[in-house]
């Protein structure tokens, strides 16, 4: 009974990694909470690199002809120098730029930023923080395609991001915020934050290596990793497919209102 209640924990936590991850609610807080609630110890980064490589692998796959179509168009500009591929070449230029912040703050400071706003209360905050930005461009329509951004525009999403290293700040929140806020389509906003998203993603996967080499998982602790993983992996996937269903109605209020709602919770309750 004790080896299924673990079990039952771990497919709980992978569940809501996965379905918090692309929706801008902030997965890293609402796991957070889903261990402070099922009385868990945090566990070790390693642990949590882990799952956000279940939610990689999804994403990798819902964007795999983009990602694809950007590579070849990318590398056709650079040896030919043709003006068709030049706006993929130029995303991919922007994805590196927004990139930078976030990824030199994580580099130098992310375990200080876990070990300091890991907690409830503070998660509890966060989540207020960004059902108000939400809720500040619900109604924002930009106009800007991929083809339209700028310098400019992906340094600000690049800080953004960089800001969303904080538990209970959302990462597809704030990128997806940030970039409507700077005249994005929403379409847009959204392609452009998860492209973002899959180089960060991939710098903490190869960083957490050494992780996964000093603190090497358990005999015992195999199986709840391994469905930790799986149900992080479904989930991610079928919760990017519903966001980009609500991106295209613009419903982000709705993602606002739940913000709010968990925030006040959690600082009344924990």
């Amino acid at each position: 009974m004790e080896q299924f209640i673990l079990w039952l924990k771990y497919l709980v936590l992978g569940a809501v990694q996965g379905f918090t991850e692309p929706i801008p609610v902030s997965s890293s807080g609402h796991v957070i909470i889903a261990r402070e609630l099922m009385g868990m110890e945090q566990e070790g980064l390693s642990f949590e690199v882990f799952l956000n490589t279940a939610s990689l692998i999804a994403i990798l796959f819902i964007y795999r002809a983009m990602i694809g179509r950007l590579i070849v168009n990318g590398y056709r500009f650079i040896r030919t120098r043709k003006a068709e591929y030049k706006s993929d070449f130029m995303f991919i230029v922007y994805v590196v730029l927004g990139t930078i912040p976030a990824g030199l703050i994580g580099f130098l400071f992310q375990e200080d930023i876990e070990r300091i706003f890991s907690h409830a209360k503070m998660v509890a905050i966060s989540l207020l923080v960004t059902g108000v930005a939400l809720w500040l461009i619900r109604n924002l329509r930009g106009k800007k395609r991929d083809g339209d951004l700028s310098t400019k525009d992906a340094l600000i999403v690049g800080l953004a991001q960089a800001v969303a290293l904080i538990p209970g700040i959302s990462r597809s929140g704030s990128t997806v915020i940030a970039s409507i806020a700077v005249g994005m389509r929403q379409e847009t906003a959204l392609r452009f934050s998860f492209m973002l998203y899959i180089p960060i993603s991939l710098g903490g996967v190869v960083l957490g290596l050494k992780d996964f080499s000093s603190d090497p998982i358990s005999s015992s602790m195999i199986g709840p990793y391994a469905i930790a993983f799986l149900a992080t992996l479904v989930l991610t996937y079928f919760a990017m497919k519903w966001l980009m269903n609500i991106m295209e109605r613009g419903n982000l209020k709705y993602f606002a209102y739940y913000c709010f709602v968990a925030g006040i919770l959690l600082l009344l309750f924990l």
